[in-house]
């Protein structure tokens, strides 16, 4: 006879985990980003590229 080990149910299986992990990796690099003062220089690129799209800049 061969035993059967049986894993205890959990409340998220590991194939399920791995989009949850993704998502908290995302948030703190997001946060990181925010912390280090990124958001004025994105904001400052993007509208550079914008305005140059129009033809304005």
């Amino acid at each position: 006879m061969k035993a059967e080990y049986i894993l205890p149910d959990s409340p998220i299986p590991p194939k399920r985990a791995f989009p949850f992990l993704l998502i908290i990796l995302f948030l703190i690099l997001i946060l990181l980003g925010i912390n280090l003062g990124e958001v004025s220089t994105v904001m400052e690129k993007a509208t550079k590229i914008c305005l140059d799209c129009i033809g304005v800049g």
